[in-house]
């Protein structure tokens, strides 16, 4: 079908979650049916593009219902796992390069204007 000949239609995003709405879309209206985010008017929500009329109030509970299992499923996942995988912040811990009043920021800068120096000697050795 054309989709000159198809109908668009907006639902607010509240209570529904995208990969729901995804996987139920064509379920309920056919192998046609695309869902897309789409803000309308400043509002989240899912832009609905299919040949016939949109979804009944039902469809959406159904869906609704379904997504607040899904995060429920999510949040029961994050709360196992949490427990078992040890946290990424030892990979993260901050190495002192230099401290204030320690003498060591003055060597760093003095050492880059040697290396300054270096390459402006380099690139006049290239251009003779």
């Amino acid at each position: 079908m054309s989709s000159s000949a198809m109908n668009k239609y907006w639902i607010p995003h509240l209570d529904i979650h995208k990969k729901v709405i995804t996987q139920e879309l064509q379920y309920y209206l056919g192998p046609e049916a695309t869902v897309r985010p789409f803000t309308r008017e400043g509002e989240d929500g899912f832009l609905i593009t299919t040949p016939g009329p949109c979804l009944t109030d039902e469809q959406i509970d159904d869906i609704c219902v379904k997504s607040k299992e899904m995060w429920e499923r999510q949040a029961a996942a994050r709360a196992s796992s949490g427990s078992e995988k040890p946290l990424k912040r030892p990979l993260h811990r901050p190495v002192v390069i230099s401290k204030a009043g320690s003498g060591g920021g003055s060597s760093g800068s003095s050492r880059r204007r040697k290396d300054d120096r270096w390459r402006s000697d380099d690139r006049d050795r290239r251009r003779a």
